[in-house]
């Protein structure tokens, strides 16, 4: 989960990393009051979940109140890359900057490992300092057992050459920095810039966060949830614990196992070229274990995305027994029916696999109007792509 800066800048602040007061706001007049609070100027920062916000126009100072209200009226409602400015967050106008820097600590996948990247060369992408002065990025490996002490701090300020004046204050926020990242079972945080100021105070002007979703059974995130974002149907499916993404075709897919379900997407793809172009609605995987009702589960999310117009149901039975999707796919289809929805859409049937037969005469004796049972999955894949084609 990527948090807003806002929300990044509370988190550094629970975690004693030096930053700017600041608070959001999501209405143009709420601005007079939270610039007046910061001593009458401000810095009016859309809150958008992409970088590029200055040079969109997305970042304005505010000399004084009235100025910070004109500021926000411009920048709520704007596009930026795509995303919709909702809110702003007015922030406390930084002293004199003298140097920017940049520090982060992240998840190393490829060598199975935390890495530092810190550079003196902040204020831009670290993308692009890496590409044209790849010497003014330095890269320091951190043990998930000794983690970042001051030793560990000293040596990343050493190998990033940050002034002498400043190091032992860089390190410092290192070791802070390093507590947020662990604490907060981040994947990312990241500090550009990391501001030297007149008084000689480094101080983090704007911060990126990204948690990881597998840790928010440890932690209260609620309230950090992007939820005016979110996407209902994704939402929904994560209150039931399922694998749901939304994709912008019109054949729906359930599958047990995400690599079953890559592929279903793929020969789904290809067939619907030879009617009309339809694609996959989603990716949807059930698991390797699933049960009738997670089957009800994920048929009730996909019948609720109006974009569908037929669904395929692909399961190969290992740990999963096709009789429990069998009986998922008519409990499901008789839940909705009992609240009195009108289930209109298709649905193709592959059942493969661990009590294949059982479950091909569970869907056989129920005699489904809706219900196809194709017992290939390039059939299936073309019978659903057919069938959404003749809905559209």
């Amino acid at each position: 989960m990527d948090l807003f800066e806002y929300q990044a800048r509370d988190l550094f602040a629970k975690h004693d990393v030096p930053v700017l007061a600041g608070e959001v706001i999501d209405t143009p007049e709420a601005a007079r009051a939270a610039t007046e609070r910061l001593g009458g100027k401000s810095v009016v920062k859309a809150q958008v979940k992409v970088g590029g916000r200055g040079k969109a126009g997305g970042v304005k100072l505010a000399a004084t109140p009235d100025e910070a209200v004109a500021r926000a009226t411009d920048i709520l409602g704007m596009d930026i890359k795509g995303h919709t400015v909702h809110k702003v967050m007015i922030a406390e106008t930084a002293p004199e900057i003298l140097e920017e820097y940049y520090v982060s600590f992240l998840l190393d996948r490829a060598n199975r490992t935390f890495l530092s990247i810190a550079s003196v060369e902040g204020g831009m992408e670290i993308e692009e300092v890496a590409a044209t002065r790849p010497e003014a990025v330095a890269k320091i490996a951190i043990d998930a057992i000794d983690g970042v002490d001051q030793a560990k701090a000293q040596e990343i300020v050493a190998a990033a050459k940050f002034p002498a004046e400043v190091a032992d204050k860089v390190a410092g926020v290192l070791i802070t920095l390093w507590d947020t990242f662990i604490k907060s079972d981040a994947l990312l945080v990241e500090v550009n810039p990391l501001a030297k100021v007149a008084s000689g105070d480094v101080i983090a002007l704007d911060g990126k966060v990204s948690l990881d979703d597998n840790a928010e059974f440890r932690h209260d995130w609620d309230e950090l949830h992007d939820k005016a974002a979110a996407n209902p149907l994704e939402a929904a499916a994560k209150e039931k614990n399922l694998n749901y993404v939304k994709l912008d075709g019109e054949v729906g897919i359930i599958g047990n196992g995400a690599g079953l379900v890559m592929s279903t997407l793929d020969v789904v793809a290809y067939a619907g070229e030879k009617h009309g172009n339809v694609k996959p609605a989603n990716f949807l995987d059930i698991g390797g274990g699933a049960s009738a009702q997670v089957m009800a589960n994920g048929l009730e999310i996909i019948l609720g995305d109006p974009d569908v117009k037929s669904v395929f149901v692909n399961v190969f039975g290992g740990i999963t027994a096709c009789d429990e999707v069998a009986n998922g796919i008519v409990q499901a289809l008789k839940l909705l029916e009992d609240r009195g929805e009108n289930v209109t859409k298709p649905l193709v049937v592959r059942l493969d696999g661990n009590n294949a037969e059982l479950g091909r005469q569970i869907l056989t004796d129920a005699n489904h109007p809706l219900v196809q049972r194709v017992d290939t999955m390039d059939g299936a894949a073309d019978k659903a792509a057919e069938l959404a084609h003749a809905a559209k």
